[in-house]
């Protein structure tokens, strides 16, 4: 197998120095790295299909999840996260028809633990059922839900705070506009998408989460999913703000980030896992530093959006609950009543 050789950082680390401490961090990283960089090329990848996954939906709890449960020395999460290989959903916006490459799994695990998937576009992905039944059909599934309409604004608030709907021909300002267009809706509906898997895998093969129980309960939900998984017990660090998910990587960036953002694009994948460890390892995000990226106001779902999603959303509810048997009651009272304090 082939070596990449030792990555020369003299130059960059020379730049970051004088820009900002959080760049010294980052090169620190990449130097605590580089001995663990031969690890990546050398050792062998375990080929094969994957064990489980997280479907989803965006917005409801999923990183926590994952990250919390890669702690366990019996999983193997992929790297990275989301690889977006069986859905043609590649993201909020992208879109991508053709058949998935199986061989792109063989990057995506470095472990002998259980491997999960945890692409959150999968469970609302029209083919991916099918695509998933004919190549690992007694594969478990965890989905993860949120009540939709807050699950719907919060997605929302990300686009707009990232600007990632400009950057895809898109214009979401207006929530009204975004949630006519079904790359945002489509997540929300939750009995539309689960009538297809359900014609492809029996109920019994899915976990159901409330991502309201992993802020509340997040022992009884580790618990739950390492039964569903078969894994052993493990004590878990379930500090929230060290797994979930602030999209702060996803933010607007400065001139400073996109120099960073380049700068890291360059570094070889065999190099660039272990230094993504190491940040990881230290809790670091560099691209939370104001001087690498814009701080978002933070907000919550008004009157007026559970008003425009209200009726449509309280009639999927309704049909989740009748195919899953899922208990969706408290989320259709909770948009009910915020719905009537728009009138």
């Amino acid at each position: 197998m082939q070596v990449v050789e030792p990555y020369q950082a003299i130059p960059v680390r020379t730049t970051f120095h004088v820009i900002s401490p959080t760049a010294v961090l980052f090169i620190q990283a990449v130097d605590a790295a580089m001995s663990l960089s031969g690890q990546f090329c050398q050792g062998e990848s375990r080929v094969g299909e994957v064990d489980a996954f997280i479907i989803g939906v965006p917005k409801a709890g999923t990183t926590w999840l994952a990250n919390v449960m890669s702690q366990n020395p019996g999983v193997t999460l992929s790297e990275p996260k989301e690889p977006n290989i069986v859905a043609t959903r590649q993201g909020t916006f992208g879109r991508d028809p053709t058949d998935p490459d199986w061989s792109r799994y063989e990057e995506c695990f470095s472990g002998d633990g259980l491997r999960v998937d945890a692409s959150i576009h999968t469970f609302a992905c029209p083919l991916a059922p099918s695509r998933l039944s004919s190549r690992v059909p007694n594969a478990p599934m965890i989905l993860c839900l949120r009540e939709p309409v807050s699950r719907a604004f919060s997605h929302w608030k990300m686009i707009i705070d990232t600007e990632e709907d400009a950057r895809n021909g898109a214009d979401w300002s207006d929530f009204y506009v975004a949630w006519g267009d079904d790359r945002l809706s489509g997540d929300s509906h939750y009995a539309i998408s689960m009538k297809r898997w359900l014609e492809h895998f029996p109920l019994d093969q899915f976990l159901i989460i409330d991502s309201q129980r992993m802020r509340n309960d997040p022992g009884g939900v580790l618990g739950e999913v390492g039964g569903f998984l078969g894994l052993p017990d493990f004590e878990y660090d379930f500090d929230p703000s060290r797994h979930a998910n602030s999209a702060t990587d996803r933010r607007p960036i400065t001139n400073v980030g996109r120099a960073v953002r380049f700068l890291f694009s360059l570094i070889p994948s065999s190099i660039k896992k272990p230094i993504v460890s190491t940040l990881q390892a230290r809790d670091i995000n560099i691209y939370a530093a104001p001087v690498i990226s814009r701080r978002a106001e933070k907000a919550a779902a008004g009157p007026e959006h559970y008003s425009i999603c209200a009726d449509s959303l309280c009639s999927d509810l309704k049909d989740f609950e009748s195919l899953t048997g899922f208990d969706t009651s408290h989320w259709v009272e909770s948009i009910e009543s915020n719905r009537q304090k728009s009138s």
